[in-house]
């Protein structure tokens, strides 16, 4: 019984939030790795378009919200979330006519797109604090739980009862579908195929007949998808506020990097691990080993490596690490 006890315990602490935040940073960093990949720069502003797609979701679901609409036990903001996703892919198409393409047509070194996109960060992070404020706004409706601790205990007769939250599940479901979709898009379509094309070899594409200002519209509409379902899930899972989203970046980019930038499978074996390294540092161990040692032996601290407050320390510890080990990442990405 212990031992099922603390299985219990690390499936409600450690794997299923590890699972579903590394979900989370897997959709964000695939963006930004389809970025570098295609547009080649390293896109600093990602962080505040998730914080606007989710801001905008937000809007949507409390419109949705006051006029009686729901749907069922699942959050009304999925609802919102494919008008959300088509706003914010015409803002982002927006920023990129006004912004990126002039330096595009000038063929501007990649430091200098990136320090653009360092611009483009503040004014939508300002826009983002305009319109809903700094304050924590929170979205979720709909059902909690998929699996209750009341109900689990009920079931099993253990001590320590297993809790799946509602948008756990929704995150990891999700993750699968954007992935699955991704791949597809990516290696059985002709638009697809042009993007990979343009991302190994952008002369010999152009040579090709394809068409590079398609290419950069596609990626950035993709970008905005993925950015804005990160963001939702994100804010669903834990809560809303802008400056989040922009401290986010560091996990995302470790994500990316240790993957290896422009390489979307290593992008999310990537959010994963930085995901569950993040988690198993900052969670007190005390409660599992307790359940699996002697009781003589159960340790009397916390057996905490590090508060909570230092997670973000783990991504920039793991991103350091690579960029000085191995700097095309775990699956041979473009150096960093």
């Amino acid at each position: 019984m212990d031992i099922l006890n603390a299985l219990v315990t690390f499936l409600n602490f450690v794997f299923i939030p590890g699972a579903a935040y590394g979900a989370q940073l897997a959709i964000g960093a695939l963006g930004v790795t389809l970025i570098y990949g295609i547009l080649r720069f390293s896109n600093f502003a990602h962080g505040d378009t998730m914080a606007f797609g989710t801001l905008l979701t937000i809007l949507m679901t409390w419109g949705f919200q006051a006029s009686g609409v729901g749907f069922g036990p699942l959050p009304t903001a999925l609802l919102a979330l494919p008008l959300a996703i088509a706003a914010t892919a015409a803002f982002v198409l927006a920023t990129d006519r006004v912004v990126y393409r002039f330096y595009r047509r000038k063929r501007v070194a990649s430091s200098i797109l990136v320090i653009v996109s360092l611009g483009v960060t503040f004014v939508m992070n300002g826009i983002n604090r305009f319109i809903l404020g700094t304050e924590e706004q929170t979205f979720l409706d709909g059902e909690r739980f998929v699996v209750s601790v009341q109900g689990f205990r009920a079931a099993t007769g253990l001590e320590e009862g297993l809790a799946i939250r509602m948008t756990q599940a929704i995150t990891l479901a999700v993750a699968v579908l954007v992935v699955a979709w991704l791949f597809w898009f990516l290696n059985r379509t002709r638009t697809g195929k042009s993007m990979r094309a343009f991302s190994d070899n952008e002369d010999l594409a152009l040579l090709s007949g394809i068409n590079p200002e398609r290419v950069v519209a596609v990626t950035w509409i993709i970008v905005a998808a993925l950015a804005t379902v990160a963001g939702v899930l994100y804010g669903l899972d834990k809560s809303y506020r802008p400056f989040v989203y922009f401290q986010l970046l560091l996990p995302i980019f470790a994500a990316a990097v240790v993957g290896g930038l422009g390489n979307p499978l290593g992008a999310i074996a990537g959010g994963f691990l930085v995901a569950f390294s993040e988690v198993t540092v900052t969670y007190a161990w005390k409660k599992v080993l307790g359940y699996l040692l002697p009781e003589a032996w159960e340790p009397a601290g916390l057996m905490q490596l590090l508060s909570t407050d230092y997670k973000f320390a783990v991504s920039f510890a793991i991103l350091i690490a690579v960029l000085l080990f191995r700097p095309t990442g775990l699956f041979k990405g473009q150096s960093a």
